[in-house]
């Protein structure tokens, strides 16, 4: 709010004079102090019982001297009263005495009565210099509006003394519409006889300012209001950086959105090469193999042993090139394929992954040891966490093909965290050097050479990405010729999901668990 020019009407005089009463009721020590120096002696002097002793001492002393007079002594009775002297007398000196009485009671509740008068102005004073040192803005108006006080912070902002104010409304100091709605909302306090919260807006010379504002009624000593207060607190700067921050989460939005268009498009894109990649080199490569097998099969008698070795080689690279190429659909898909997630029975989808590998190669299918732990649960998506447990079991298989007595675990146990559960697959097997260990889920990084253990090092690298899709991590611990563990952390539930459906309800696979194979 700026020091907005304040008119001076000629009714200004008349209106202070029609506030003093109100002046008088909020204040009252500074009107009554005032009025009680003139008169304070009066008070204390005639007071009513000072003034009924007072003509009753007249009356018998009148009475008693005209006794005197008359006979020049005292006779038997009064000629007023009718009495005898010596009742006079008496009559005189009690008299006297409640008249002293009186008027040391009347002097000290005047005493009494005059320094409440003090205290109460000097409470008002104190409630002046608590008002005028806070950096709220407060206002005291009448039922018709008109000011009866402000502190200093309205006089500072508005321009405008307390002296001066004092008589006039909100139309002779703001704008109408500003006064329209600082009286409806003064109407509206007196209406709900209680104090209620409300933001105003008050125009300032850098602009519009916004104000908390809390108004009340005040009532007088009979319990009806006599008075309006409001206390106001600029938060201006507030709203400002409100403002400022819906805009940004505003503008930070609208950069998703387009980052998340632009995301989708690539995806497309992706989609789309991913399907040129599975049907257009797939063609030419099953060309290259099946002649090759032809060649060697209608002519390998004509050539000689270097030329069906480098058939052989085109026969194996061309198969590798497929397999490479279904690997690498494997990890798009990984990356990109929504997740349905449910309840997962991991025992099941280990028990299949040996199932597949023992059928594949039935020399080790007695000779390998595995073991797979009951009611292994987990909530995810059934497919991609089945790409999980294949690749780590096919790579325990893989790297014990040269221990003499290979072994292989699968199993889970007690997180750090409860509200995750960590399983992991064992072997035996060659190992690995842990230097390298963050080459193990990167695509096409490979610890040991093809000619040693085949594979296109995207089987660890489509783990990963699973994984961490489902909110999880994995890690490996291993040393050359000491075998190999790699540990996978799941979350319990859904990440963002506050109540998903428990991994122990979960639906068993096509094969039921047993105890190994």
């Amino acid at each position: 709010m700026g020091a907005t020019e304040v008119p001076r009407p000629d009714k200004a005089a008349a209106m202070r004079e029609r506030t003093d009463a109100t002046r008088a009721g909020i204040v009252p020590g500074l009107v009554a102090q005032d009025r009680a120096r003139a008169g304070w002696g009066a008070h204390a002097a005639f007071s009513p019982l000072t003034v009924v002793c007072g003509l009753a001492l007249v009356i018998l002393l009148i009475d008693l001297a005209l006794a005197v007079t008359r006979s020049g002594a005292p006779a038997g009775s009064t000629p007023l009263l009718s009495v005898p002297p010596l009742v006079d007398v008496l009559l005189l000196g009690g008299v006297g005495g409640v008249a002293l009485v009186a008027r040391v009671r009347a002097r000290d509740a005047f005493v009494r009565a005059r320094a409440a008068r003090l205290s109460t102005a000097e409470d008002a004073e104190l409630l002046l210099q608590i008002i005028d040192n806070t950096s709220a803005v407060i206002y005291l108006r009448d039922l018709d509006g008109r000011f009866l006080l402000i502190n200093r912070m309205f006089e500072q902002l508005f321009g405008i003394s307390r002296q001066e104010i004092v008589g006039l409304d909100d139309f002779d100091v703001f704008p109408a519409e500003t006064a329209e709605q600082f009286r409806a909302n003064d109407l509206r306090a007196l209406a709900n006889d209680a104090p209620f919260q409300i933001e105003e807006t008050v125009p300032h010379r850098d602009g519009p300012h916004t104000y908390v504002t809390v108004k009340y009624p005040i009532d007088d000593h009979t319990g009806r209001p006599c008075a309006i207060c409001g206390i106001s607190t600029d938060i201006t700067e507030l709203k400002r950086m409100q403002e400022h921050a819906q805009q940004l989460t505003a503008d930070l939005e609208a950069r998703v959105a387009k980052r998340t268009a632009e995301l989708e498009a690539s995806t497309r894109e992706l989609d789309a090469f991913a399907y040129s990649v599975s049907h257009d080199l797939r063609a030419p490569l099953r060309a290259l193999a099946g002649f090759s097998e032809l060649l060697m099969e209608d002519y390998g008698g004509k050539l000689d042993p270097t030329g069906e070795d480098y058939l052989r080689r085109v026969v194996g690279a061309a198969k590798r090139m497929s397999r490479l190429i279904d690997d690498l659909l494997l990890l798009s898909q990984a990356t990109r394929a929504e997740l349905a997630w449910r309840p997962v029975d991991l025992t099941a989808l280990a028990y299949r992954t040996v199932a597949d590998l023992e059928a594949a190669d039935p020399a080790r299918a007695g000779q390998t040891e595995v073991e797979i732990q009951h009611g292994l649960r987990a909530a995810g998506d059934t497919v991609q966490l089945g790409l999980v447990l294949q690749n780590l079991i096919s790579n325990a298989w893989k790297y014990t093909a040269k221990t003499e007595r290979p072994r292989i675990q699968v199993g889970a146990e007690p997180g750090p965290d409860g509200d995750a559960a960590v399983y992991f697959v064992r072997d035996n097997g060659v190992g690995f050097d842990m230097r390298y260990a963050e080459k193990l889920f990167v695509p096409f990084q490979r610890l040991h050479s093809g000619t040693e253990f085949a594979g296109s090092g995207i089987g660890l690298a489509i783990v990963g990405r699973v994984i961490s899709r489902h909110g999880g991590r994995i890690w490996a611990e291993s040393s050359p010729g000491q075998g190999a563990v790699f540990r996978f952390e799941l979350p319990r539930r859904r990440p963002g999901s506050e109540a998903a459906e428990s991994a122990r309800h979960a639906e068993p696979a096509d094969r039921d668990g047993g105890d190994g194979s």
